[in-house]
């Protein structure tokens, strides 16, 4: 997805970052504020929005677990060492469109791109996002479509005006640690607002509105969730 290298410049100049150590924590900087995000359902149990919980107490730098055994959970306890985490990085370094499958509807088009499903489950209510893009001449379904996509933590479903821009919700610079309450499962790190991620070598990944990095070590993306946390 194009960036706006404006506001990611200004984003750079604030001090945001993001650093994943090689077998260790990201490293945080710029003061990013964290709280904890819920997912709200509906009467059928699919998911529905967004609930801000508790904001922790951060400093101007700090390190979240990536490994997923802290007992300080999101944060580093350093339990990586002991357990001896292998955290080497898989994701491809391409850009996001290059990677987009996409689906055609009258008035949307739809971007995904599967790898980066976080398992948060926003596109499945009211037949599902692509089913809805495919209907966008409703504007009914056009209107669910924009909101379930820009409801997907980890970016993979982007809707996009019908040659047009991206359509993206707006987010301060902030990270959310997530959780869905009628599944009890722990979720990603949610990642908003065009930070930059800096790999263990240096490279910076594409800066995306929206990202989720993991948070359970167990992910074959690295550093970016795939939803194995949600595996049993």
């Amino acid at each position: 997805m194009p960036t706006d290298k404006a506001t990611d410049a200004k984003k750079a100049h604030a001090g945001y970052r993001i650093c994943v150590t090689r077998n260790g924590p990201y490293l945080v900087s710029g003061g990013l504020p964290l709280s904890r995000q819920i997912i709200v359902s509906d009467a059928n149990g699919d998911p529905l929005l967004w609930r801000a919980g508790e904001t922790y107490a951060t400093g101007e730098t700090y390190a979240l677990c990536r490994c997923g055994h802290s007992k300080k959970w999101p944060f580093c306890d350093g339990k990586h060492a002991l357990i001896r985490f292998d955290g080497t990085e898989t994701a491809g370094r391409a850009p996001y469109l290059d990677a987009a499958e996409v689906t055609e509807g009258p008035d949307l088009r739809l971007t995904d791109v599967r790898i980066l499903c976080a398992n948060a489950g926003f596109c499945t209510r009211a037949g599902g996002t692509r089913n809805l893009t495919e209907r966008s001449a409703d504007p009914r379904a056009r209107r669910t479509a924009i909101e379930q996509a820009g409801n997907c933590p980890s970016g993979r479903l982007v809707a996009w005006a019908k040659d047009g821009p991206a359509i993206e919700p707006e987010l301060e610079p902030s990270i959310g640690v997530t959780e869905n309450p009628l599944t009890g499962a722990r979720g990603s790190i949610w990642v908003r607002g065009r930070i930059p991620i800096e790999a263990a070598d240096g490279t910076v990944y594409e800066v995306r509105n929206r990202v989720t990095l993991c948070g359970c070590g167990k992910s074959s993306n690295k550093p970016f969730c795939d939803g194995c946390h949600s595996e049993k």
